[in-house]
């Protein structure tokens, strides 16, 4: 082998480690502060079961909606109109339950979900509008939605079988909450992994142009996404009314930029082509445990805010950095 090969051999095989450590950054990183924090708050409770048990239920609507934001930042797109999105499916089934009972309650909140998609998807894959200033402005409006829908109050949400199914119940000793996760998260990664559709995600993702000339009907494609983006934020507003056992406009509202950093943390680029829907779910529970542990040192919300800013800038910086190369 003469030099000139060897070197490019070389330059080859350091570019395939550098890459094969990027997709465990997320996994490094979520060691790394689990135990800093297990060192630091080891007299706080931090390492108790209960208290790891409630960072997996609570961080399970941010990985139901990280699962749809992979989908939807993979192809290219953004949608931040996840937060208020679950407000108004919470609403909604906690409205349409009172009067008509569980299932009509289930089929409008996910409705509500999938209906905010549909619009989001038609005005940004039909319509051609950039996916951040449509998701930008659904966002506002369905706040105010959310806001008008009860004139700012909560909703009780009393149905016993629905909030079992939804949030505080069990299966196999199980929390319902965990069940969820656990199926959204197969579901997601096989259909993202192992479907010819998770594969014109990341298509149109890399190159929207390419895409479409090898025959991906890239309008459709990003209409599903956003309507896929939609459904789950619906789902995770149904998972929030079954755990508080009500339904109010504030539901969701803070976790938009934690859904980011768990996605991009997780892996997916944040120009397409790239994403890991495991790597969201560590994201997730990353991102659940650094409020968990920040909570317990006493930090305070503006506190835990920044640092959260701080790590979004940071993965930003890789990310792009990774599409550049």
């Amino acid at each position: 082998m003469s030099s000139t090969n060897q070197d490019a051999a070389v330059r080859a095989a350091g570019l395939a480690g550098r890459i094969n450590l990027q997709q465990y950054v997320v996994y490094f990183g979520f060691l790394a502060i689990f135990l800093f924090f297990a060192i630091v708050l080891k007299d706080s409770g931090f390492l108790t079961v209960r208290n790891l048990s409630n960072i997996v239920l609570q961080t399970a609507p941010v990985t139901i909606m990280a699962i749809g934001l992979v989908f939807v930042m993979s192809a290219g797109e953004i949608d931040l109109s996840i937060g208020s999105t679950v407000a108004v499916a919470a609403l909604a089934a906690a409205v349409t339950m009172q009067g008509y009972g569980m299932v009509p309650g289930i089929v409008a909140g996910l409705g509500c979900g999938l209906l905010i998609g549909l619009v989001n998807g038609v005005l940004v894959a039909y319509v051609r509008l950039p996916s951040f200033l449509v998701t930008l402005a659904t966002m506002g409006l369905f706040a105010g939605v959310s806001r008008s829908m009860t004139n700012l109050r909560s909703i009780p949400v009393t149905d016993s079988t629905f909030t079992g199914f939804f949030g505080s119940g069990a299966f196999l000793g199980i929390p319902s909450l965990i069940w969820w996760t656990a199926i959204a998260v197969a579901f997601g990664h096989i259909i993202y992994r192992e479907t010819r559709f998770g594969a014109h995600v990341l298509a149109v993702g890399d190159n929207a142009r390419a895409a479409s000339v090898s025959g991906i009907s890239v309008p459709k494609l990003r209409l599903a996404v956003l309507m896929i983006s939609g459904g789950l934020a619906g789902l995770a507003g149904l998972l929030y009314a079954g755990r508080l056992q009500a339904a109010k406009y504030t539901l969701g509202e803070t976790d938009l930029m934690t859904v980011i950093a768990a996605v991009i943390v997780g892996g997916t680029l944040l120009n397409g082509g790239k994403g890991s829907i495991i790597g969201a779910l560590v994201g997730s529970l990353m991102m659940g445990m650094l409020n968990n542990g920040l909570i317990l040192m006493g930090l305070s919300v503006s506190d835990q805010m920044i640092v959260r800013g701080l790590i979004i800038l940071a993965a930003v910086a890789v990310s792009l950095r990774e599409k550049s190369r």
